[in-house]
């Protein structure tokens, strides 16, 4: 299954006030850069992922966050998916890792 136009509306459209995001589809899902980096993935079964690690890591695997195989991407909190201003937060806290 891949992603559909409205998947890829949803996750960018969440992620909006991070700026301008560009987006590539690849093995049927898609990931989403700002600046050029990539910072999170939608999965072919449509689940939003961010990359990330040590602290956020821990704390997204503590809140029930799953990881996207053995890949450094850990599952976008449900609250997080209906709120953008806390879904930009975490997505901010990725960036200033990577």
């Amino acid at each position: 299954m891949a992603v559909g136009d409205a998947d890829i509306a949803f996750a960018t459209d969440l992620f909006s006030d991070l700026g301008q995001l560009t987006t590539r589809k690849m093995f049927g899902g898609m990931c989403l850069y700002y600046q050029g980096i990539v910072f999170a993935l939608l999965s072919s079964e449509g689940r939003l992922y961010l990359k990330v690690k040590g602290d956020l890591a821990r704390e997204l695997a503590d809140g029930g966050s799953a990881q996207f195989h053995n890949m450094p991407y850990w599952s976008v909190p449900e609250q997080a998916l209906d709120d953008a201003d806390e879904a930009c937060t975490l997505a901010r806290r990725t960036l200033a890792m990577l």
